[in-house]
């Protein structure tokens, strides 16, 4: 009898060609799971993955990062663009390089966004120890900062010794495949573990396919759900995330048409249906449309399909306000599918919605109801347009004026990258998706900083598409690094940066939550302590060109739209500058449609910080549990 074949190779050549020959497939389609590795080197991965990735060579490709959480987010974006179904690695050293992985992980597991995170660690030996950086825990020899990426990850492990690479690699590749637990896995490395050679059996590096299938659901469930359709006079769907992980749009658009059921969306849901799709109502919750709360508020039935039902989405439990209202959930993963006492449909987003149309057949909403529904919708079109116009091309354009240029100028190639701020908002009342995976926005974890690294990986995971990172210049000033990144690798992308001089989101808030704006603002400080001088002397322009971009400044809102045409075109990455104007008499967003529950202090001296709280208990009674 033969012995079984082995090769003699370091921990992490082995794991770099495992990670090499690892697939997922759906619907007949094969993906690369892991396509390339984000590195950052320092002691701790030098010596042991980055020596294995200069070997590996194509088999694994390495992209070279500034800074250790915009890798992650460089990684989500590329996940996210490959609907889950392919991702990357990011490896760093073990200190400050681990440590800085962590806000990437959470917002990596929070959107269910799979990345795989290969941190260095201390010495598993003991032989050096301390060594540096090493956090020493006088209670437990075996913790390190590692340790911190526990609860932000979805799969956790540390390899101490060779031959625990094999089964700790499989759990972190079943995790990231799959629909239902994928988010941040880590795989912490010990550096003498990564260096130390092993006999590794072959079929370990054998190409491995891992099925992404399309659970169908339950019959008796679909039976229920199918019942509560038929018998509601008021049905609203609202589209997830999941129904993009899925690539349910087409089988969405189905439903819609066979039944008349009105669709709205979450932030990660926008597109799921056409913004010109009759049945599209647009975002639903505290950042919504008018025409999709009031359906959400006088709903009898809410059909949630792949959506977690933030507090964004629910206005904070006072949207849904029917007396009687019920709730299906249409969700691959039961936690969701159970949510608001619903009548759960655990399957795929697809599969689900393929199902619910063929039962419903011959079932459609009352006439009046989708007549009601479709002229709201053209009535909050027309505020759209009010937002977007500027009566003169030679006025500063405000930031909704922005958005209506750039989408003057997009067709449905374009992608558009958003996470934080006052955008997210205006993007999710006024946007006009137009394809599938045109609207990016992460709003699971709202990340400043998120938007560069992830147009990076967007156009790396869509070389043929246009991409957007739009942001202002708080989150610029979080996490400018990556320009850098994308023109030493060529990656064609454009910031539009758009200078308000500080938080305007923030500041809203802490206006209408009694705190006058306090710590909002980039502005000297004046004689009275408070940040109300002079902008301060900050040129963000000049600063993305000392990092390599092309910068076109729009001082108008004609000059603005030239801009946007010449990035548009241009084959090297490129950032529109634009300030904008901030007076309360030029047009914005509508108002929130919905309230957004921030606990404002119970006791205060502040005028303004009285009145808020009595209008904060006014809306706060608003809230019900769905049980």
């Amino acid at each position: 009898m033969n012995a079984p074949t082995t090769r003699r190779l370091t921990v992490a050549q082995a794991l770099v060609e495992f990670l090499a020959h690892q697939y997922t497939e759906r619907d007949g389609r094969r993906h690369r799971l892991i396509s390339a590795c984000w590195g950052i080197f320092g002691h701790g991965n030098v010596a042991g993955i980055g020596q294995a990735l200069l070997e590996s060579g194509d088999a694994l490709p390495y992209l070279q990062g500034r800074n250790e959480q915009a890798m992650v987010h460089a990684a989500v974006g590329y996940a996210r663009q490959c609907d889950r179904l392919s991702a990357q690695a990011v490896t760093t050293s073990i200190g400050p390089g681990a440590t800085n992985l962590v806000t990437g992980a959470a917002l990596a597991t929070v959107n269910r966004l799979p990345v795989l995170l290969l941190p260095g660690d201390v010495f598993a030996t003991r032989s050096a120890d301390p060594v540096l950086q090493q956090l020493e825990v006088p209670s437990a020899g075996d913790v390190s900062v590692n340790d911190a990426l526990r609860p932000v990850s979805r799969y956790f492990d540390r390899v101490t010794r060779p031959e625990a690479l094999i089964p700790a690699a499989l759990q972190a590749v079943r995790v990231l495949a799959d629909p239902v637990d994928t988010g941040a896995v880590t795989l912490a490395l010990p550096q003498d573990v990564q260096a130390e050679a092993y006999d590794w059996p072959e079929e370990f590096f054998a190409d491995r396919v891992w099925r992404v299938a399309r659970p169908a659901p339950d019959a008796g469930a679909l039976a229920e759900a199918v019942q509560a359709i038929r018998g509601a006079r008021r049905p609203l769907l609202i589209a997830g995330g999941g129904v993009h992980h899925s690539e349910a749009e087409e089988a969405l658009r189905a439903f819609a048409d066979a039944t008349g059921v009105p669709v709205a969306s979450t932030q990660a849901g926008k597109g799921s249906l056409r913004h010109d799709h009759p049945a599209d109502v647009g975002g639903i919750g505290h950042t919504g449309t008018a025409t999709a709360d009031a359906l959400a508020r006088e709903a009898d039935l809410v059909i949630g399909v792949g959506t977690r039902y933030t507090d964004f989405t629910t206005a904070s439990s006072t949207l849904f306000a029917a007396p009687g209202v019920r709730f299906v959930n249409l969700n691959i993963a039961p936690f969701d599918a159970h949510k608001l006492g619903a009548a759960s449909l655990v399957a795929d987003a697809r599969a689900g919605l393929e199902a619910l149309t063929g039962a419903l057949s011959g079932h459609r909403v009352a006439a009046a109801y989708e007549a009601g529904y479709r002229a709201a919708k053209e009535e909050w079109e027309r505020r759209v347009d009010a937002a977007y116009g500027a009566a003169d091309d030679s006025v500063r354009p405000s930031q909704t004026q922005v958005l209506g240029a750039l989408d003057g100028i997009v067709d449905d190639t374009d992608v558009i990258i958003n996470a934080a701020g006052s955008l997210p908002g205006d993007l999710h009342k006024l946007w006009r998706a137009r394809s599938r995976r045109q609207y990016h926005l992460e709003y699971g974890y709202s990340c400043m900083g998120y938007e560069i690294p992830a147009a990076i990986g967007v156009r790396l995971a869509a070389p043929d598409r246009p991409v957007w990172a739009l942001v202002g210049d708080g989150t610029y000033l979080m996490n400018p690094t990556e320009i850098v990144t994308a023109v030493q690798e060529g990656v064609n992308i454009t910031v539009v940066l758009i200078q308000n001089h500080g938080y305007a989101s923030i500041g809203g808030l802490s206006e209408a939550t009694g705190g006058e704006r306090f710590g909002t603002a980039y502005r000297f400080r004046a004689g009275d302590g408070t940040y109300t001088g002079a902008p301060l002397p900050v040129d963000l322009a000049a600063n993305a060109a000392s990092l390599g971009m092309d910068v076109l400044r729009a001082a108008t809102v004609g000059e603005l739209r030239a801009a946007l045409v010449k990035a548009r075109g241009a084959n090297r990455p490129t950032c529109v500058y634009v300030e904008t104007e901030t007076a309360d008499t030029v047009p914005g967003a509508p108002d929130a449609q919905a309230w957004w529950d921030v606990p404002v202090a119970e006791t205060a001296t502040r005028p303004a910080a009285v009145a808020a709280r009595e209008a904060y208990d006014r809306h706060a009674a608003g809230r019900r549990r769905h049980l």
